[in-house]
């Protein structure tokens, strides 16, 4: 069964996060499921640290983006989410290529929601596991 409470899809989530951080860092979005959103960032020179590896930050730039977009979503019309808390943990550094993450709610409440976000390089090999808290606002 679907979490969505509005309706979803990879041009709404684009179109959504049209000139902001997620378009300068080259962040696209590649799938929605009945339960889950895929996106990914490329691994480039407008995302790497200096030690050529992929930014921490970037990872969870991926990661707050892919976890508020799903929190949105699942929120009832004229409800807006703000995050509380994200964590990340870095596995494996990534030199090229792309990252892509997936998240999926871990709860879905009325007055907050927690999301699990993984990470993998082209391989398929894990590079950062994220967990991200919202909070739901109800409409004024």
């Amino acid at each position: 069964m679907p979490v969505w409470k509005r309706p979803i899809s990879v041009e709404l989530l684009t179109l959504n996060n049209a000139n902001s951080a997620v378009t300068h860092l080259g962040i696209e979005f590649l799938e929605v499921g009945d339960d889950f959103i895929r996106a990914r960032v490329p691994v480039d020179e407008r995302t790497r640290q200096p030690y050529g590896l992929l930014h921490g930050g970037v990872s969870v730039v991926l990661a707050e983006t892919l976890g508020s977009c799903g929190a949105a979503f699942a929120a009832p019309e004229g409800y807006r989410t703000v995050g509380l808390d994200i964590n990340a943990n870095h596995l494996k550094g990534t030199t090229s290529g792309w990252v892509t993450g997936i998240t999926r709610p871990v709860h879905i409440g009325r007055s907050t929601q927690v999301w699990a976000i993984e990470l993998t390089n082209d391989v398929g090999e894990l590079t950062c596991v994220s967990r991200i808290t919202m909070a739901m606002l109800q409409p004024k």
